[in-house]
């Protein structure tokens, strides 16, 4: 059973962008190094030939996995959110309680996470240890440093 995945529209926007790219301007150029290759004669000997049947192979099984990726994806109405507990989507600032610092994250699909933005996957840790939690919560969370215990002090959408 394939498992459905959470997007903004932003994100699933850009997955089709991503796969349309893939399938015009980027089959176009597979195909064309294929001719020039085939041009080259003899296609026994031809290491130009199969590289680029390779890449084609590779192109092709981005295709496939973008197309089963945006078959099961779901967008999601963020007007519609809870903002009691954090759900996928919700905008989390939270607090190390042991150094007292301070975070924001967004808990966003594997694809869409983006440290940089303050997004991080709903299956990573901090994230799977917020799922379900409410505002003066606090939990503890294995990462790979050890054990950290936040405390959730706000939720937005």
């Amino acid at each position: 059973m394939t498992e459905v995945t959470y997007y903004t529209q932003d994100g699933l926007d850009k997955l089709k962008e991503e796969l349309q790219q893939l399938k015009t301007t980027g089959r176009q150029l597979i195909s064309k190094a294929i001719a020039e290759a085939r041009d080259k004669g003899d296609l026994s000997e031809n290491a130009e030939y199969d590289a680029a049947k390779e890449a084609q192979g590779l192109h092709e099984a981005k295709i496939a996995k973008l197309e089963a990726t945006l078959s099961t994806a779901r967008l999601i109405d963020e007007s519609k959110l809870d903002t009691s507990k954090v759900l996928a989507l919700s905008i989390v600032k939270i607090k190390n309680i042991k150094n007292g610092a301070t975070m924001s994250y967004q808990l966003v699909a594997e694809s869409e996470a983006d440290l940089k933005t303050g997004k991080i996957s709903v299956k990573s840790p901090i994230a799977k240890g917020l799922l379900g939690k409410s505002v003066g919560d606090k939990t503890e969370i294995e990462v790979p440093a050890g054990k950290i215990e936040f405390e959730i002090l706000e939720i937005s959408r």
